[in-house]
């Protein structure tokens, strides 16, 4: 990989982190269980692309 593409891998990498991040505190903070569970699942598809993401260094 050429350094311009593994600049791109890292921001994808930070990006995809971050909305791991941002849904996994909506599924700690929300009350309602269904809406819980949708931010919960969401963290967890963020998670699978950060990996997928990960791998590819």
């Amino acid at each position: 990989m050429t350094t311009k593409e593994l600049l791109y891998v890292d921001d994808a990498l930070s990006h995809a982190m971050f909305l791991v991040t941002q849904c996994q505190n909506a599924a700690n903070t929300l009350q309602d269980p269904s809406l819980k569970l949708q931010a919960q699942q969401m963290a967890d598809r963020h998670r699978q692309v950060y990996q997928k993401f990960y791998d590819l260094v």
